[in-house]
């Protein structure tokens, strides 16, 4: 097992170290310059007034330069300053990093906790109501883009219930009550599309190993109904779903800075946003790497998981 690990962080570190070089020279070619956009358009500025603007910002020398700067400092955790306010990045990446991840575990706590079950029970009762009822509510919700349920739900709560969730941030060590009536909304939006492709997933794949041979031998036994799909049937019914949660993690890194933009949330999405209209280049590396490494990892802990749920694939 050790072995496996270490082969697949082998196979990750490169990975980042491409979508490092990605990251740095595609920032380079958003349209217009971050020095015309701080002088304000001023026609006044000299080249020689600029060029010594580009030196202070660290936007001076090659590409190559600037490429082994960024990425020397950030192994150490040195991401620069920003552009537009000289604060430090990465003191930006830990005020936004809480954010997102609490609404990425949340909208993955509730797409599991609801797209499992629900695929259990319909494939145990294939073509029942419940069956159909639990198709019928999948396909609904791969088909409803996550902004506009956000943008649903914020106005049947306002219109029926009177009530929106804070505006500004609460910490959930202050207050983890209203911490969580600002993260449910925006937490159910991200997770309605995971928690179909899930759903649909667990129905296909228990269909499958409902029918092997060794769940038909542990029935013939007079092993118990919910033993044999708990035990037999879901264990191995689960390897494809790790698959697609490792995938969906990306999904819902996407469609959570689109919620964070509709609530408010001062999390990545939302800074990598402002940065991006701001051409803050060090804030838009960090933000962009720190996705991509999220990714990355979570992809990693899903090949870990194959080789704990199936011990073959280890070998």
């Amino acid at each position: 097992m050790g072995g496996y690990i270490l082969k697949r962080i082998a196979f990750a570190i490169p990975t980042l170290l491409g979508v490092t070089i990605g990251i740095f020279f595609m920032v380079r070619l958003l349209p217009g310059d971050i020095i015309d956009i701080l002088f304000g358009g001023d026609l006044t500025a000299s080249e020689e007034v600029k060029e010594q603007a580009r030196e202070q910002l660290g936007l001076n020398g090659s590409y190559l330069e600037q490429y082994w700067r960024w990425i020397s400092g950030s192994v150490q955790g040195d991401f620069g300053f920003s552009l537009r306010n000289t604060e430090p990045v990465s003191n930006i990446v830990v005020d936004a990093l809480p954010v997102t991840l609490e609404l990425l575990v949340l909208g993955l706590v509730i797409a599991l906790f609801v797209g499992v079950p629900l695929g259990v029970i319909s494939a145990v009762r294939r073509d029942s109501a419940s069956d159909y009822s639990a198709r019928i509510g999948g396909l609904v919700g791969l088909s409803i883009p996550s902004f506009w349920l956000a943008t649903l739900l914020l106005l049947f709560t306002s219109r029926a219930f009177g009530w929106v969730p804070p505006l500004n941030y609460i910490s959930p060590l202050d207050d983890p009550i209203g911490n969580l009536s600002q993260f449910i909304l925006p937490a159910i939006s991200i997770s309605v599309f995971t928690m179909a492709i899930v759903m649909r997933m667990v129905r296909a794949t228990m269909l499958e190993v409902l029918g092997q041979d060794y769940v038909r031998t542990a029935r013939a036994k007079g092993v118990d109904r919910r033993t044999v799909i708990s035990k037999h049937a879901l264990r191995n019914a689960l390897i494809p779903v790790v698959t697609i949660v490792g995938f969906e993690i990306g999904v819902l890194i996407g469609g959570a800075a689109i919620i964070e933009i509709i609530f408010g949330l001062p999390g990545i999405g939302f800074t990598l946003l402002q940065a991006i209209f701001g051409r803050d280049y060090p804030v838009i590396q960090a933000m962009t790497l720190l996705i991509a490494f999220t990714f990355i990892f979570a992809n990693l802990l899903v090949d870990i998981l194959y080789g704990v749920l199936d011990p073959r694939i280890s070998q």
